[in-house]
């Protein structure tokens, strides 16, 4: 009984990280004319650093025209709510 509770508890502690969440704040623009987005993205959990974020969403963005220009921070679901007004249509939109 007591090797059953410690390998429940064992899976439990190895299946939280896989259930992670992980996004991250940007800025984007697009040229001619000139416009410029505040967005926030989900991200893979492979990629929750801003650097590595930075290649995922870039290729998101680029597929509808826009040119990543930084990734402001990664975050996990805790983080969504504040910045949910901020970033208006582009909330989780890429």
């Amino acid at each position: 009984m007591t090797k059953t509770m410690i390998a429940a508890a064992l899976l439990l502690v190895l299946a939280g990280p896989a259930a992670a969440e992980c996004y991250a704040d940007y800025k984007a623009k697009k040229d001619d004319p000139l416009q410029l987005h505040y967005g926030v993205a989900r991200v893979s959990d492979a990629n929750c650093s801003p650097g590595a974020a930075a290649g995922e969403i870039a290729a998101r963005l680029r597929a509808q025209g826009w040119t990543l220009l930084n990734v402001l921070g990664t975050f996990g679901p805790e983080g969504l709510a504040e910045r949910k007004g901020s970033a208006g249509a582009y909330f989780l939109r890429y």
